[in-house]
């Protein structure tokens, strides 16, 4: 009687660390997603340097990723900047600054952000 309830045990603990083993790769395998945030382009006064915030609107702190790219008075001059750090929850934050060169920053041609838990 001793010896089947060593092996029921047995067989339990192992059926216990499979179905544990299962879960566990099921959590680590599971990539992390990437959501778009708000984020904002801003020329500042005097056109030659620009200021780069987003918002983090995931409910928990996050890495995230900002890019902005303008164009210029100079033709075929479009300055680019991605940005990247940890920002917390709900939180608006400066990301980076990016000058012009030297030309006139004159709009926003394209952008994105995203934040990742």
């Amino acid at each position: 009687m001793h010896s089947r309830t060593v092996e029921f045990q047995l067989v339990l603990f192992i059926g216990l660390l499979v179905g544990l083993g299962v879960v566990m790769s099921g959590l680590l395998s599971t990539p992390a997603l990437a959501e778009s945030v708000p984020f904002n382009c801003i020329i500042l006064p005097g056109e030659d340097l620009a200021s780069i915030m987003m918002t983090n609107s995931l409910p928990s702190d996050a890495s995230c990723i900002v890019t902005c790219k303008f164009s210029t008075t100079k033709y075929d001059n479009n300055p680019q900047i991605t940005c990247a750090k940890p920002v917390p929850a709900g939180k608006e934050v400066q990301m980076c600054l990016l000058t012009s060169g030297g030309n006139k920053m004159v709009k926003v041609t394209e952008g994105h952000a995203e934040c990742t838990r």
